[in-house]
């Protein structure tokens, strides 16, 4: 090999990794500043009641209501075995729950036979009779995609599927689309994960796996509502992942966007005249030890003619490490 050649090579050896670093930062400065653009651009909501619309309501709406993480092990679990009442977290939030068409949890955990019953610890069930409390707050659909619904491996997550199923609740991001027809509107949900490696059965968050799932569901629906587990625990804003998630969903056709994980309250935006919002807080759970944790959203949506026509987000304050109620109730 000639001396020139080898010269060639020495310069085009330097000059691919110098290129990829330089491509490297492009890309990231021009992400950053889309990040930019997007916390001082786009319009942010915690906190507040926003309506999209004045429009009067009439026999063609349907009305969702979605609340965050909700979570019946631990203290919660031992409050209602020890009150003989599986209905007492939802006792002061069951009648605004009921009221809606649709209602929609984040069941974060299982509901098993012989959960153990334990204050502390990361591995989420509750008692199956917390099934009692879910009826009774009228709830329709339970996410399960989400990281503690594998806490207790398949046999955990097939017996709250079953559970779940028997007492007419659809479980969420396990088993593909769901589907509901209210009022002649054809609504379709689905739910990812985003927090742990992709376990058997839970529908991971790819993203060639939601642009594809989101179309189709799109197609066969007139509203669809696109769910995720996501996001960076005890932050108020939105991580990029979240963002990018958020308007690729969007993008493949969602029409509303409802997050949770982070157990804070974080931001919403409208993005191409579609809502999302990226954390809806805790809604029961016993993390009493800050205020923030003790915060939630109830997201109550209305739609008409095939879109959002109004929507509200309710405050909530969890008490005695499990109850939420409105927080402007006394």
């Amino acid at each position: 090999m000639s001396k020139n050649h080898k010269k060639i090579l020495t310069k085009r050896a330097y000059f691919i990794p110098v290129l990829g670093i330089f491509s490297g930062i492009f890309i990231s400065l021009v992400y950053l500043n889309n990040f930019r653009n997007f916390k001082t651009n786009q319009n942010f909501n915690s906190f507040t009641i926003r309506n999209l619309s004045q429009k009067e309501t009439n026999d063609n709406t349907v009305t969702l209501v979605a609340v965050g993480d909700v979570m019946l092990g631990r203290k919660v679990n031992q409050q209602s075995i020890s009150k003989n009442n599986f209905k007492w977290a939802f006792e002061k939030t069951a009648d605004f729950l009921g009221s809606a068409d649709i209602t929609l949890i984040n069941l974060e955990g299982t509901l098993i036979a012989n959960c153990p019953t334990t204050q502390t610890g990361f591995y989420f069930c509750g008692d199956t009779r917390h099934i009692e409390g879910l009826k009774f707050a009228g709830v329709d659909i339970a996410n399960l995609a989400n990281n503690h619904a594998y806490n207790f491996g398949a046999k955990g997550i097939e017996e709250t599927i079953k559970l779940l199923k028997d007492n007419n609740i659809s479980p969420l991001g396990v088993s593909g689309t769901v589907y509901k027809d209210i009022n002649g509107a054809r609504f379709a949900f689905l739910g990812y994960n985003d927090i742990t490696l992709h376990e058997p059965i839970i529908s991971w968050a790819d993203n060639k796996s939601i642009e594809s799932e989101v179309k189709q569901a799109a197609r066969k629906s007139d509203i669809l509502v696109v769910t995720f587990h996501w996001g960076i625990e005890y932050s108020d804003k939105p991580s990029l992942r979240q963002i990018e998630l958020a308007h690729l969903a969007i993008d493949s056709g969602a029409d509303l966007i409802i997050g949770h994980h982070p157990h804070w309250i974080q931001t919403t935006e409208n993005y191409k005249d579609k809502l999302i919002v990226y954390s809806l807080g805790n809604f029961i759970f016993d993390q009493m030890w800050s205020q923030k944790t003790r915060e939630g959203l109830i997201g109550k949506f209305v739609f008409e003619d095939q879109k959002i026509t109004n929507y509200e987000l309710i405050p909530i304050l969890i008490e005695d490490f499990g109850q939420p109620r409105l927080s402007e109730d006394k």
